[in-house]
C-alpha cells in the first residue's frame, strides 16, 4: 500500500483518483508521495521513503527543487490544468482596467441611501467612462499553455495581438493563432502595446525583468498585467511609471508590502487558479502524474528530472527505475550491471536534465533490487528502484 500526504486543501475530485493501491496520510515523514498547493517546503525534512511531490498547480517556487534532486525526490508540477482559470481572470482585469470598473463600484456604493440615486448615477457616471478592447493591442510575454490562450482569446475579441517567447514550444506554437505576430525581441514589442501581460516563470534570469529599462520602451499609458510573479516586476520602477503616467494600470494577481499602496494599481488576491474546475484538474493531473511514476516509472511534467516514459508496464515485466549524476560512462556501467546479473534489457529509455540523469529499464523477468543496488554502488547512483 503506497501513502500519499497532503499539504493544502487539495481537491476531492483528484483524490478520488487514486486506486486501491494508495492510501491518504497526514504524515509527511510516512509518505511515498506529497500533494501540494502553496505551502512552503524548504525547510521540511524529507524520509528515505518518499519517491515524488506533486505540485497542483504550476509554480514550484515553495519547493526545495535541487534538494529533491539530489536526494531521488520527483518534483511533478501541473502545466495547462489551470491554464483556462488564468486566461479567463486576465480577460477580466482587462475589462476590470479598461472600463474603470472598480473605480466604478466605489463611487457606486457611496451612493446608497441616497435619494434619486438613478438621476445621481446619470450625472456621475461619465468620470469613469472608459475604452473598449476591440481594435486595441495586446502583447503577451511568454507563450505557454497560459500566455497562447491569453492571446487566442484576445484575438476573439477584437485585439491584435504581439507575442513574445524565446523558447517557443512545438506544442505552444500549434496551439496558438496563425495571426498573432511572434517577434524575437520586446524591443518590437513593448512600443506598439496598448495593454501588455506577462506569463514567464519566476527565476533568477527573468527577476526584475520589467525594469527601468523597459518601461522607458513601452508607450504612454500602457496598462500592465502580472498575473504570473511579482519578483518578475522591479517595484521602485513600477513605482515611478505609475506616478508618471508611462503605466496607466497596474493589474495583478501578486503583490507585496509596496505594490498595494501603490496609486492606479488593481490588486487581486491571487485568484488565477481558484476556480473549482482549475483546482479539480490540478490535483487529476498531479495524482496521476505521481502514480504513473510510483507504478510505471514514467515521468512526465517534472521540474528537476528529465521527461521518460515507456508507457505501462507489461503484466509480468519489472522496471528498473535509475536516479543518477548526468556524468560520461554511466550509462554503459548500467547496461553492464545487467549483463554480469544476466539479465536481458527488452526496452530501455535514458534521458538528462543538468546534473541529473534517469535511466529506465525493462525486463520481462525479475530483478532483485538488492542485487542491482549492490552491483550500481552509491558514489553517482542516487535512488534505485524496482517495480515488480
Amino acid at each position: 500500500m503506497y501513502k500519499i500526504a497532503t499539504l493544502n486543501k487539495i481537491s476531492p475530485v483528484g483524490l478520488s483518483r487514486l486506486t486501491d493501491g494508495y492510501t491518504v496520510i497526514d504524515n509527511t515523514d510516512e509518505a511515498n508521495g506529497i500533494l501540494v498547493r502553496s505551502q512552503a517546503m524548504h525547510d521540511m525534512e524529507f524520509s528515505s521513503d518518499l519517491l515524488a511531490i506533486g505540485r497542483a498547480g504550476a509554480g514550484v517556487n515553495n519547493i526545495p527543487l535541487d534538494r529533491c534532486a539530489q536526494e531521488g525526490i520527483v518534483v511533478f508540477n501541473t502545466p495547462g490544468a489551470n491554464a483556462n482559470a488564468v486566461k479567463e481572470l486576465v480577460l477580466a482585469g482587462m475589462l476590470l482596467a479598461a472600463r474603470n470598473i472598480p473605480e466604478g463600484l466605489a463611487w457606486a456604493k457611496t451612493l446608497a441611501g441616497t435619494e434619486g440615486v438613478g438621476k445621481a448615477v446619470e450625472k456621475g457616471k461619465g468620470q469613469f467612462a472608459g475604452t473598449e478592447l476591440k481594435g486595441k493591442t495586446l502583447g503577451v510575454i511568454g507563450l505557454g499553455a497560459i500566455g497562447a490562450m491569453v492571446a487566442n482569446a484576445a484575438e476573439n475579441l477584437g485585439m491584435d495581438v504581439i507575442g513574445y517567447d524565446p523558447f517557443l514550444s512545438v506544442k505552444a506554437a500549434l496551439s496558438l493563432s496563425t495571426t498573432v505576430r511572434v517577434v524575437d525581441n520586446l524591443k518590437d514589442l513593448y512600443p506598439k502595446c496598448d495593454y501588455i501581460s506577462i506569463h514567464v516563470p519566476a527565476t533568477d534570469s527573468t527577476s526584475k525583468m520589467v525594469n527601468a529599462e523597459a518601461f522607458a520602451q513601452m508607450k504612454e499609458g500602457v496598462i500592465f498585467l502580472n498575473f504570473s510573479r511579482d519578483k518578475l516586476m522591479d517595484d521602485d520602477a513600477l513605482e515611478k511609471a505609475l506616478a508618471d503616467g508611462k503605466v496607466k494600470k497596474y493589474v495583478t494577481d501578486f503583490t507585496d508590502d509596496r505594490v498595494i499602496n501603490f496609486d492606479h494599481t488593481i490588486v487581486l488576491p491571487h485568484l488565477g487558479a481558484s476556480s473549482a474546475e482549475a483546482e479539480e484538474n490540478c490535483a487529476s493531473m498531479a495524482v496521476d502524474q505521481i502514480m504513473d511514476y510510483i507504478e510505471n516509472g514514467n515521468i512526465v511534467n517534472s521540474v528537476n528530472f528529465p521527461a521518460c516514459s515507456l508507457g505501462a508496464k507489461a503484466d509480468g515485466a519489472s522496471r528498473a527505475c535509475i536516479i543518477h549524476k548526468n556524468v560520461p560512462g554511466i550509462l554503459e556501467k548500467i547496461t553492464g550491471v545487467f549483463g554480469d546479473l544476466a539479465i536481458n534489457v527488452d526496452n530501455m529509455i535514458n534521458k538528462s536534465k543538468g546534473d541529473f540523469a534517469y535511466t529506465l529499464l525493462e525486463t520481462s523477468g525479475g530483478i532483485s533490487e538488492d542485487e542491482l543496488k549492490g552491483k550500481l554502488g552509491t558514489d553517482e547512483f542516487i535512488r534505485v528502484r524496482v517495480i515488480q
